[in-house]
């Protein structure tokens, strides 16, 4: 069953400048279920990184709301009913790193490290001050790095893994934190095209056998339209303020039938298939 785990309610986003803030978005409103693959699609520059910094609170909003359900409490690590709403502002640092999990698109830079010590990096909410591991800690990280499928890589050393190993386990880390939220940037960047697939088919995967709520950015629009439950579309500003905040958030087969993605994907010699989700590059 699908639970909104996320609600951003007229939420705009920016950065600071020295000349002020800058607006990259505004009236942003929608909702991220668990149990599901979510893309956020958009074209360079548009804002979908300031956006996920933005709901990883790695940078503050400018406007607006970001909602979380289900929040562990600080003192217990318990978590809090699920009908309970928190505002992303109200989080301590520590419950913000037992609600959410985030994989950079940034390479690690790792050197003698093993690939289960690495792994182990995310019970570091739990592990309290002298960062000791307890039996359960040990489970959990065996656990995510099965859920990974990268039992076979848990001796290697970091530096000696291809990008797209690398990448998964970045992503048993983020499952070892046990957090009921995933943010990833990009996670598909430097594989190659079997690699993208088999990396947004195991994102899809675990969302819904570990009933994650998994958010990413991707510049793979095509793999996105056919693996995704759900697409965010961001389109650039133009300058005018509307209900839907340059967000149009629905299933790829609702947003090809609308003609969203026709006018973000279509130009002089590209062509977007709604019947297929498919895109066609015309030959000269």
């Amino acid at each position: 069953m699908n639970n909104e785990t996320i609600q951003l309610r007229n939420l705009s986003i920016g950065y600071q400048t020295r000349h002020g803030v800058k607006m990259v978005a505004e009236g942003i409103s929608g909702s991220i279920l668990s149990g599901q693959l979510t893309c956020l699609l958009g074209s360079n520059g548009v804002g979908k990184s300031t956006l996920l910094r933005t709901l990883s609170a790695f940078q503050p909003k400018t406007g607006g709301e970001v909602l979380f359900r289900g929040v562990r409490s600080e003192e217990s690590g318990v978590r809090n009913d699920d009908q309970e709403v928190r505002e992303i502002s109200t989080l301590s640092d520590k419950e913000l790193s037992r609600m959410i999990g985030v994989v950079l698109t940034e390479k690690p830079d790792v050197r003698n490290m093993a690939v289960r010590e690495l792994v182990s990096l995310g019970r570091s909410p739990y592990t309290g001050f002298w960062g000791r591991y307890s039996k359960d800690d040990l489970r959990v990280v065996d656990e995510s790095i099965a859920l990974v499928g990268i039992e076979a890589l848990s001796l290697r050393m970091v530096h000696t893994l291809s990008d797209g190993e690398r990448q998964k386990v970045m992503i048993a880390k983020a499952l070892a934190q046990q957090t009921p939220v995933i943010f990833l940037d990009e996670p598909t960047a430097f594989l190659d095209y079997p690699s993208k697939v088999e990396m947004l088919q195991l994102l899809r995967r675990i969302s819904r056998e570990a009933e994650k709520t998994i958010f990413l950015s991707t510049h793979d629009v095509e793999l996105a339209l056919q693996l995704a439950d759900t697409i965010w579309l961001m389109t650039k500003s133009r300058g005018v303020r509307n209900e839907e905040g340059g967000v149009k958030i629905g299933s790829p087969k609702d947003l090809a039938e609308s003609g969203e993605l026709s006018r973000f994907i279509e130009r002089k010699d590209i062509v977007f298939d709604k019947e297929t989700l498919s895109i066609k590059v015309k030959r000269l």
